[in-house]
């Protein structure tokens, strides 16, 4: 299937390896000359790489989102080199694990302009142009823990589930411009932030990293993790011209993680 988006310009946040980078590569494989923004000079050399590989042009942006200053210089940057942003992937990094009880309003305070402060400022740098053009892509992944609250991320649960609130507010005040907005919740997908999660919890439970591997597995109804390459065709195409009327929605990729219907 044709996606529609070859020659439009993405921006994918988090994108030095992971979901974010994953996410990155299948935009470019349909086309879009793709912009990629993380913290990892490294990583995002070999996400430009593998994007490069699909035969369209990266653009790799060392930017650490607590940096709000940041945003107006990294858009020119993209603006620069490809042109107007049309695909926005909202993708930030988690939180250490924690309880969601004895925090301080500090680490309260920073989380939330790393992970949504961050996130809001720089899809209202983008969106006025996106509805003067008629198209736009706004896409935001959260965690699963914004819908069924995981044990031990306390900080995570709550403000990525304000992502939700906000990105279904976005979607009505900018549709009928042809802008849509969705978020995208992973499950339990083989990256570095599942294993170093898996981790803490063995170390916590005194189990090794296998056995809690095996047992979250066993908790889904496709009994195994997901691959980064699955979340991202998913994520292209929610971000595509084929998903023009999908707006508004939250698209679990969990392998029937969630238990619950809606």
């Amino acid at each position: 299937m044709d996606l529609g988006i070859a020659g439009r310009t993405a921006l994918v946040l988090g994108a030095s390896g992971g979901l974010g980078g994953a996410i990155a590569a299948r935009l470019a494989e349909e086309g879009a000359n793709v912009a990629v923004a993380g913290r990892s000079q490294e990583g995002l050399a070999a996400t430009a790489a593998r994007i490069e590989q699909a035969g369209v042009k990266a653009l790799p942006l060392t930017w650490d989102l607590e940096e709000l200053a940041r945003i107006e210089t990294a858009v020119a940057e993209v603006e620069s080199a490809f042109g107007p942003i049309d695909i926005l992937v909202n993708n930030t990094g988690g939180p250490p694990p924690t309880p969601v009880s004895g925090q301080n309003t500090e680490t309260w305070r920073d989380s939330f302009q790393t992970m949504i402060l961050s996130v809001i400022a720089l899809t209202d740098r983008v969106v006025p142009g996106m509805r003067e053009r008629g198209w736009g892509r706004i896409l935001t992944s959260t965690s699963s823990g914004a819908l069924s609250p995981i044990p031990n991320l306390g900080l995570s649960n709550t403000l990525r589930a304000s992502l939700h609130a906000w990105s279904k507010t976005l979607a009505d005040e900018v549709g009928r411009d042809g802008v849509t907005s969705n978020v995208l919740v992973p499950g339990r997908i083989a990256t570095d932030r599942t294993r170093f999660l898996d981790e803490k919890r063995a170390a916590r439970e005194h189990k090794s990293v296998e056995e809690i591997a095996t047992a979250s597995a066993a908790t889904m109804a496709l009994g195994r993790y997901g691959t980064p390459d699955e979340y991202a065709d998913a994520a292209a195409f929610l971000c595509s011209d084929r998903a023009s009327y999908i707006t508004g929605v939250v698209l679990r990729v969990d392998g029937g993680l969630i238990r619950s219907i809606v």
